[in-house]
């Protein structure tokens, strides 16, 4: 996990993001998505002061193993200095050894945090789910943290003022936002009411805007009148000419179906699998990975 330095912004990974999120639809299915409905409480993972360090941090982590039940693993917490917030090693099991950067001594507030990727490490280790290459494998465990219930403590880590900053995990702040945003309109859960950090929650504002953007992309009937505009253009465009190859930065594509109608593909809005269907007006579509049912004017 990475720790310290400028703060990012914006949405530089969303592609792998999304592609996160596809991945633990295909891997856990709909159903088991569906059991992570209820997040981390902040009083299951709450680290005062006053608590024994090493006894409070052992705590944390066993909400956290219990949170994405892992009940045969058990995590041994230690704190040492180094260069990143925390590093786990993933063995056979079931004891797994996570090393806290000595920081966490005395910012006891975000040990959770700090412990939720690790453990989350852990979890897809033994789900054999991984990205090739560090960057989009850590990517990959910022998202399932968020979009499986403890991905608010790594947001809620971020403060920053005109003197300093702190920020854990890979994904800008935003992209937390977007992630716990996904989760959000999903399941049904607000974490708002659970910042501590007024950073953490204006970056969950916009994440969720970004979220609903992703609601509103032609074909779906919810596009607003300019994406319909273009996309009747390009519709158009495709059915004179055979060619299903629209503007690069379109969500769709056209492609022809043998002797039947054209068809247009385009990314699911809550797990980003692509949905192909054929052209022809109102459709109503069900994504078969995640079960949206969407609406659509083709």
């Amino acid at each position: 996990m990475t720790n310290g330095g400028p703060v990012e912004h914006g949405y530089p990974h969303l592609d792998t993001v999304r592609a996160a999120i596809t991945a633990l639809y295909k891997r856990l299915s709909y159903d088991t998505i569906h059991t992570f409905d209820t997040s981390v409480a902040p009083a299951d993972v709450a680290f005062c002061d006053t608590d024994d360090l090493h006894l409070g941090a052992q705590r944390v982590a066993r909400e956290l193993v219990r949170h994405f039940r892992l009940p045969d693993a058990r995590m041994i917490v230690s704190f040492r200095e180094m260069e990143h917030a925390a590093n786990v090693e993933l063995a056979a099991g079931p004891e797994y050894f996570i090393e806290l950067n000595d920081r966490f001594r005395t910012h006891r507030r975000d040990i959770g945090a700090a412990l939720a990727h690790e453990v989350m490490h852990v979890y897809l280790h033994r789900l054999d789910l991984s990205f090739p290459g560090t960057r989009d494998n850590e990517i990959l465990t910022d998202t399932a943290t968020t979009y499986l219930g403890a991905g608010w403590l790594l947001l809620d880590a971020y403060r920053e003022d005109a003197a300093s900053s702190q920020k854990l995990g890979y994904l800008t702040p935003e992209e937390f936002g977007y992630v716990l945003a996904k989760r959000s309109l999903v399941l049904g859960e607000d974490p708002a009411i659970w910042f501590t950090s007024p950073q953490a929650y204006t970056a969950y504002t916009k994440g969720m805007a970004r979220a609903r953007h992703d609601e509103r992309q032609p074909p779906l009937t919810a596009a607003g009148w300019a994406g319909r505009r273009r996309y009747a253009k390009d519709r158009r465009h495709a059915q004179e000419h055979a060619v299903g190859a629209p503007p690069a930065d379109a969500p769709y594509a056209f492609t022809p179906d043998g002797h039947g109608p054209l068809r247009v593909s385009f990314p699911c809005p809550t797990c980003h699998q692509r949905i192909r269907v054929p052209v022809r007006g109102r459709v109503r579509a069900r994504c078969g990975l995640c079960r949206t049912v969407l609406e659509c004017d083709t």
